[in-house]
């Protein structure tokens, strides 16, 4: 398949003409006689606002505001480029050899637009994706396992939710979400009797346990935990606002209040 079949035809002068200015923003910026912070700027200080900059997309996205996601992208894009310019000065790679090696793997892991491989749906387009990945990793002299590299920095609950996600490729997941449940059961059953032995290892084991199990259960219900946990927090928050917008109403302090009382405007805002 010759490169003019592999990809459709499109005009991208408009997007290249502003990606190109934007790479001229940017050395400006970096200039000797450029801006001063973001001339101080590494891999190392600059990582913490690309974070940052995912969350905020991410929020942007949940509330379905384009403008705002149009926003939050071009800040994360921004960064993006701001750290491939850092190695890129560095003289270890440049943005160029960062596209392409993302084309050429984008191509390599979709053999079935862009080779023979035939697939019928979208779980043996993941399985493909997956098997080529760890021929990938092997080559590269990583250990290879079905799980992956997903990366340690990931939130934990989330980072469980991929983890079950992945090991269930291979076929070692429950069947069903009831089976999740009574192993969510019998997990707290034994958190209990960590929490009666006081062996605080033991505890914190066993609620590690347990909380696995739940972001399993979580996905077995097709419910991304993360996403499930984000709605209960914000609930919570409103609830409790509520709480405390009430009982200041009565001109009284939650401190000097005690449980069973809180209990009871808890209860109302519900």
């Amino acid at each position: 398949m010759s490169p003019k079949e592999r990809f459709p035809k499109e005009d991208f002068a408009d997007d290249a003409a502003i990606f190109v200015e934007l790479l001229q923003v940017l050395k400006r910026l970096r200039a000797p006689d450029g801006c001063p912070w973001d001339r101080e700027q590494t891999p190392d200080t600059i990582k913490k606002y690309m974070i940052e900059e995912a969350y905020e997309l991410y929020e942007a996205i949940d509330t379905d505001d384009s403008q705002e996601v149009k926003e939050e992208l071009g800040d994360l894009f921004f960064l993006l480029l701001f750290l491939a310019d850092l190695y890129n000065e560095k003289g270890e790679f440049s943005l160029s050899d960062s596209l392409s090696a993302i084309k050429e793997k984008m191509i390599r892991r979709h053999p079935h637009i862009f080779g023979d491989v035939k697939v019928r749906n979208s779980k043996d387009v993941v399985a493909n994706w997956q098997a080529i990945k760890g021929q990938e990793q092997e080559k590269k002299g990583k250990k290879k396992s079905s799980l992956g590299n997903l990366p340690l920095a990931l939130p934990a609950l989330q980072r469980a939710f991929r983890l079950g996600e992945r090991a269930s490729r291979v076929g070692f997941d429950w069947n069903k979400p009831e089976e999740v449940l009574e192993k969510l059961k019998e997990e707290m059953a034994e958190l209990e009797a960590a929490m009666k032995s006081k062996d605080k290892d033991a505890i914190e084991d066993e609620l590690g346990d347990l909380l696995f199990t739940a972001a399993n259960l979580s996905r077995k219900l097709d419910m991304n935990p993360e996403e499930v946990l984000k709605k209960a927090l914000a609930k919570f928050v409103k609830r409790f606002e509520q709480m405390e917008e009430q009982i200041r109403g009565k001109g009284l302090e939650m401190k000097d209040m005690d449980i069973e009382e809180l209990e009871s405007y808890w209860q109302e805002v519900k």
